[in-house]
């Protein structure tokens, strides 16, 4: 039997599933930019492209030259094709807008261009992750500049998300709202080759991902759930967890999504102005939609992360997402 590709399966859900057609085509074109990218990474320090930039993002994160690069792959892949009205990237201050002389399309790109760069220079798994909404209204239509609001769709709104894990092997993970399928990029033949099929995240699970140094920052729910998983057997859960904290979402989210798990980047009091650290928008909408979609759940420890309406394009929020059992469990603590 013939192996399926990224271009096949696409074809067979516009087929089987009314997928649009102009839709397809801009999964294959984030798809071919991660493949570019993941050659950028893959060659690291032959290629120059390893350390940091005299710049910052919004974020006031220093820039590493690979999330550069990364952004304007993404940029230019995506801005010509007819697809979007816009796109909107964790690296840019402002929304961008599709370049006057080429066509709009009716929907929008939301994208992180390398998550957990702060790995890049140790040669650890870093990953881009990606969003599709719908432009409301007729603003593809518009010739006026488009604004931040038309990107402020709570989760729920995503026609597709995805992300790409640059690892031992470069894998792209997709949802198109009906499940979620792995494809493994074989280089020989240069195409995404699904490997995965309809990943389920195990209901249960005695694995969790925490950054611990953090500890004596967070609120108590967090404290009195952790402490739990550490008492282990002695404690009130009766079970051993193992720990894993590799410091880049998409590896983490990664490891869950095909194992089980949990992981949990909560609130703390470093900064009590925000409300967390990771970006609704371009890390918490596009993978709690992927973990749902598999069986899981996520949400900020209060309410469900894709019921959260969007105020601005980089909006932080707590994430607890993983396995449904253990995530209802730490949710229960903060409502409580």
């Amino acid at each position: 039997m013939s192996r399926v590709t990224l271009s096949r399966y696409l074809i067979e859900q516009t087929r089987s599933n009314n997928t649009p057609a102009d839709l397809r085509f801009l999964i294959e074109v984030v798809a071919r930019a991660c493949k570019e990218i993941s050659h950028a990474v893959s060659k690291g320090a032959l290629g120059g492209v390893l350390g940091a930039t005299e710049t910052e993002n919004i974020q006031g994160e220093v820039q590493k030259k690979l999330d550069v690069l990364s952004n304007e792959i993404l940029l230019e892949a995506n801005e010509w094709g007819g697809h979007l009205a816009g796109m909107a990237s964790e690296e840019m201050d402002n929304a961008y807008q599709i370049p006057g002389k080429y066509p709009k399309g009716a929907y929008l790109l939301v994208f992180d261009p390398l998550d957990g760069s702060s790995n890049i220079d140790v040669n650890v798994s870093v990953g881009t992750i990606f969003s599709v909404l719908r432009c409301p209204g007729e603003c593809f239509t518009q010739n006026d500049a488009l604004g931040e609001e038309a990107f402020l769709q709570p989760g729920t709104k995503q026609v597709a998300a995805g992300y790409a894990i640059y690892g031992p092997q470069t894998m792209l993970m997709l949802t198109l709202g009906n499940g979620v399928m792995g494809f493994t990029l074989d280089r020989e033949l240069g195409s995404f080759v699904l490997t995965h099929e309809n990943i389920r995240v195990p209901e249960t699970t005695s694995e969790f991902a925490i950054n611990m140094s953090n500890q004596r920052h967070w609120e108590a729910p967090v404290q009195r759930y952790v402490g739990e998983l550490l008492a282990g057997t002695e404690g009130p859960l009766n079970k051993n967890y193992n720990m894993r904290w590799i410091a880049s979402m998409v590896a983490d989210v990664h490891r869950i999504l095909t194992r089980g798990g949990m992981f949990m980047y909560p609130k703390d009091s470093r900064e009590p102005g925000k409300a967390g650290k990771l970006r609704l928008m371009y890390e918490a909408n596009p993978m709690s939609f992927i973990i749902e979609q598999a069986g899981g759940a996520a949400t900020t420890g209060t309410q469900r992360i894709l019921d959260v309406q969007p105020e601005s394009l980089h909006q932080r929020v707590p994430v607890f997402l993983g396995s449904k059992e253990e995530v209802e469990r730490v949710t229960g603590y903060h409502q409580g």
